[in-house]
């Protein structure tokens, strides 16, 4: 096929880079000339603009898949490409948007009857050696369009169409809140271990753990990597971004009634892991030396 390809960031240039290898053309844009170049210097046809992006796809219906920042980013290369595209064309935004923020794109879309698909996208900087794992949401005629790109970006088996418009992003959503809970459970025993009496070979543990065990997941095979770069991880501070997936995920949660205390907790201790020094920490030590009598540290000690 032949797609354009906005955001050529660590996954849109990966992405683009897989396509190629796969035949696909891509004709790529991003406000970044280098990153530009760089995706043409592997085959890729380089655009200098949306507009001249869209004037260099050739085929009908044109297809243009979005890997910007959600938000704002999206929105506006959404709205910019809607002045450029016509009836029958595809967006297709593989970007982490907000299932809601993404239905209403959907919306602005099929008033110009320009097609919108939400491809939750996983499989990060590994992506382009393993493959991506696509959910897939939006409308059968679409999608069903769109398939050769996805069959080329993923593994086999690592792409589903999901549901309508919205449930791509949806369960991305879901998906990152659950790798929150991954993450902290595995944070949480490596550090007892590392607490623990025993001079324990954090990397010889992982790498056990990864055969025959109940806990073996690519994630623990990615521990035993980060293990072996650094064995105490003395080179990372303990602070843990996030970039919205988890706390959209607990507010789905909180919205339907259901109980997720291991996906909001992780997301929480994220936040904790920011502070250089907790208030509510203070406060509680505070309120111990108070009624009990209990020593309080000094910050000068």
């Amino acid at each position: 096929m032949h797609l354009g390809m906005v955001g050529l960031g660590k996954m849109g240039a990966n992405m683009t880079t897989r396509l190629l290898r796969e035949k696909h053309a891509v004709v790529a844009f991003d406000r970044d000339g280098d990153a530009v170049a760089r995706t043409v210097a592997g085959g890729a046809d380089g655009a200098s603009s949306l507009a001249d992006l869209v004037k260099r796809l050739h085929d009908t219906p044109r297809v243009v898949w979005i890997m910007v920042p959600s938000g704002a980013p999206t929105d506006q290369t959404i709205d910019e490409l809607l002045t450029l595209l016509s009836p029958g064309d595809v967006i297709v935004d593989g970007g982490n948007t907000n299932w809601q923020a993404g239905l209403r794109a959907y919306d602005r879309c099929k008033l110009k009857s320009v097609h919108l698909v939400d491809a939750g996208t996983s499989g990060g900087v590994w992506g382009l050696t393993e493959g991506y794992c696509l959910m897939v949401g939006g409308d059968t005629d679409a999608v069903k369009l769109c398939e050769p790109i996805f069959r080329a970006l993923a593994p086999p088996d690592g792409y589903a169409h999901v549901g309508p418009a919205g449930s791509g992003h949806f369960s991305k959503m879901v998906h990152n809140g659950i790798e929150y809970g991954l993450l902290q459970a595995y944070g949480e025993g490596f550090e007892i271990l590392e607490k623990s009496p025993f001079a324990f070979d954090l990397e010889q543990l992982a790498r056990v753990w990864c055969h025959g065990s109940v806990v073996r997941s690519w994630l623990l095979e990615l521990a035993v990597r980060a293990f072996a770069d650094d064995k105490n991880l003395s080179q990372i501070r303990g602070y843990v971004d996030d970039t919205g997936e988890g706390r959209w995920t607990v507010q789905a949660a909180i919205d339907e009634n259901v109980p997720a205390p291991v996906i909001t907790l992780s997301l929480l201790a994220r936040f904790a892991s920011r502070q250089d020094e907790s208030f509510s920490a203070k406060v509680v030590a505070a309120l111990r030396n108070q009624f009990g009598g209990h020593a309080v540290k000094s910050e000068h000690v």
